[in-house]
């Protein structure tokens, strides 16, 4: 159930228990209690005394309770840091339908609990701040539920100060949901200007913080929005249920607003396939009582199925219920026809301009005004009105009776029955209809790092990339960072640039991976250049690693260190030997007429260098020389017996050989030569 405040000014408090003992709406109550007013005043037409009426209008509410029934309310979690007494896990707290929820985020405080006003319902003295100081935790106002609306103590927490506000239950009771007063209440210009967040926690949580605050303890609260709503992928469903009616005061005015205003982001996470939206439109349905009253005629379409009130509360005057409830159809069936043609987002541009054309004050709320709005943005007419259908058949609309079952909750998702409703992924909002709030309620749907940049624009969320790099790794000198921001905080995970992918934990170490790695700032490996050359302890063809090149040791990212061969005694040691170390490598020099050969570490003279030359050089020419006589040598004795067979094949054919058998008499087609084709002939020449 949820109330905004304690006693309805409307009806008698017994009525009013009787009423809400059913679980029924705080809205739905008032918008059947105008019906009341207004056929009160009717009642002596229809010959039936007050009393008749209001055992009617119970009657209908009751039908009404059983019909929506389920109530849903939404809940943060709250986790106390301070003192250990109280640490035993999450707690919950129910969302106010006020201020701006932090969806998505997290909020550290302190808790103070007022001397006076405990309840909050009076400005709190000039004398009096609960603003936090610098250096310290924000302030969380602990007040106690009763006497004025949940609203004004959530202003009057505000002015003094305070971060946020938490409102202790006085009774024993499962959560309720802390919504706004209804427009009769004379301070509602306050009510938009609400921003901080409102929890209402239970009794039992309420005692045990003020029983530890009065022994002098700290007690520090973390309240946490970030499960508040799902965010299962990167698309966001959502859904607002709202009225054409403009003549309902200050909510209907919100409405509105907030359509003007959030119409440009709403459009473009649309069009880029971000999220997807539905409108959606309450109705009401006339008792099978009164169904050829003219209260339902004129209040009514298709005989008391779907119904609205009386935009002016007095059926003598200005536009009936009905008017509002085809237009409510009209502007489903805008949208369903420009869904069909693959322009959703153009129902922000028709309930605009709809709103600032087509006014109940200047007589223009009508069917004609309407279609001239449709035809001005390219819808057809003709489609909206086949699917209007006729309001005076007896018989089921299929669009209104598609809105009246989708107000009954699936899932974790209660019954529609607070107007405006935003649902975001099947969970309803809390909070004040405003673009800021609502698109911070938005974005926290999305699953992380999935967030269109609309969400990460500077007053939709804090980057938390900029203050130390939100503790992740980062290559400054190649303007590399793992810190990735998200709406909900930052994410500590290794990046892939210019195609190189980087490996590691993400928080103190990324290494480049891969073939290219090596082109993007040396794949985080040492380089340097001195004397015109330079070195790297990247090496091409290595998918990661960093090596010192020859003559360097190091780690290779860091640093790598020249190599003094001279110096360590690793080259350039023989007797006449005089060793330069030379950035990188050596320069190794002999005495006199000497010439250093490397490969041997020596020096030798010229002559001897020139004798070892030739020396060299015959040894080469002779080893040529032997091996082509022994290929030469190798060839005729292949020849010779490659001709030896061919020679004894021939004469195979002609006498018998000796190494053939008397028994090989049977000669091959092969080796005979026939005249007549017939080995026979052959053996009688022979014979």
């Amino acid at each position: 159930m949820h109330k905004s405040l304690e006693t309805n000014p409307l009806i008698s408090s017994e009525t009013f228990s009787a009423i809400t003992v059913q679980y029924i709406p705080y809205s739905i109550i008032t918008e059947v209690i105008c019906f009341w007013n207004i056929y009160t005043k009717e009642a002596s037409d229809l010959k039936m005394s007050g009393e008749v009426w209001c055992s009617v209008v119970c009657i209908w509410i009751v039908l009404w309770g059983s019909c929506l029934g389920r109530f849903v309310v939404e809940k943060n979690s709250l986790k106390v840091t301070n003192p250990e007494s109280l640490r035993r896990g999450d707690y919950e707290c129910a969302i106010g339908n006020f201020g701006v929820p932090q969806y998505g985020g997290t909020m550290v405080g302190t808790v103070v609990y007022p001397k006076s006003y405990h309840k909050a319902c009076n400005n709190f003295d000039d004398h009096i701040s609960f603003k936090s100081k610098p250096g310290t935790m924000p302030t969380f106002l602990l007040v106690d539920r009763g006497d004025c609306y949940f609203t004004l103590k959530a202003w009057n927490a505000q002015k003094a100060g305070a971060a946020a506000i938490l409102v202790a239950d006085d009774r024993v009771e499962p959560l309720i949901t802390m919504d706004n007063p209804e427009e009769e209440d004379a301070h509602a210009d306050y009510l938009q200007d609400i921003t901080i967040p409102s929890a209402l926690i239970t009794k039992s949580l309420g005692d045990k913080i003020k029983n530890e605050l009065s022994k002098g303890e700290m007690v520090n609260i973390n309240l946490d929005w970030r499960e508040a709503l799902p965010h299962p992928d990167d698309r966001v469903e959502y859904e607002f249920w709202t009225n054409s009616n403009d003549e309902c005061g200050p909510k209907c005015e919100s409405q509105i607003d907030f359509v003007k205003n959030f119409k440009g982001a709403a459009q473009i996470l649309e069009q880029k396939g971000y999220t997807q939206f539905t409108p959606h439109y309450i109705t009401w349905f006339c008792p099978e009582a009164f169904l050829l009253s003219e209260q339902c005629k004129s209040q009514c379409i298709n005989h008391g199925r779907y119904c609205a009130p009386d935009p002016e509360q007095d059926f003598s005057r200005g536009y009936d219920g009905k008017d509002v409830v085809l237009q409510n159809l009209r502007q489903v069936c805008f949208f369903k026809v420009a869904n069909e043609s693959g322009k959703p987002w153009l129902w922000w541009d028709y309930v605009t301009d709809f709103s600032i054309r087509c006014p109940m004050k200047e007589k223009k709320y009508t069917k004609e005004c309407a279609d001239q709005v449709i035809q001005s943005l390219g819808i057809d007419v003709k489609q909206v009105e086949k699917c209007v259908g006729d309001p005076d058949a007896d018989t089921d609309n299929p669009i209104l009776k598609g809105e009246q079952e989708a107000q009954i909750g699936k899932g974790s998702r209660g019954d529609v029955t607070i107007l405006p409703t935003l649902v975001i992924n099947n969970r309803q909002y809390r909070g004040k209809l405003d673009k800021g709030a609502v698109l911070k309620a938005l974005c926290s749907g999305f699953q992380e790092t999935t967030e269109p940049a609309l969400c990460l624009s500077e007053g939709v969320e804090t980057n938390e990339c900029l203050e130390n790099n939100g503790g992740c790794w980062q290559d400054k000198a190649a303007n590399v960072t793992a810190c990735t921001d998200t709406f909900r905080g930052r994410v500590c995970e290794c990046p892939m640039v210019q195609g190189v992918k980087f490996v590691g934990d993400g928080y103190t170490h990324c290494e480049a991976s891969g073939a290219l790695r090596c082109e993007l700032n040396n794949g985080g490996c040492w380089k340097g250049t001195k004397d015109g050359k330079t070195f790297s302890a990247c090496i091409d063809g290595l998918t990661k690693g960093c090596t010192c090149p020859p003559g360097f040791r190091g780690d290779g990212v860091k640093s790598c260190e020249d190599i003094n061969e001279c110096k360590e005694k690793v080259a350039c040691q023989c007797p006449e030997c005089n060793c330069k170390n030379t950035w990188g490598s050596y320069d190794c020099s002999c005495s006199g007429d000497l010439l250093y050969m490397q490969e041997h570490d020596t020096c030798i003279s010229n002559y001897e260098k020139m004798n070892f030359s030739w020396s060299f050089i015959w040894v080469i020419i002779l080893g040529l020389v032997a091996a082509g006589a022994g290929g030469y040598a190798l060839y005729k004795h292949r020849i010779r017996v490659y001709m030896d067979s061919e020679i004894r094949a021939i004469m195979a054919q002609y006498m018998p050989l000796d190494n053939q058998g008397e028994s090989s008499s049977s000669c091959s087609s092969r080796k005979c030569l026939i005249r007549d084709n017939r080995c026979g002939s052959h053996q009688h020449l022979f014979g």
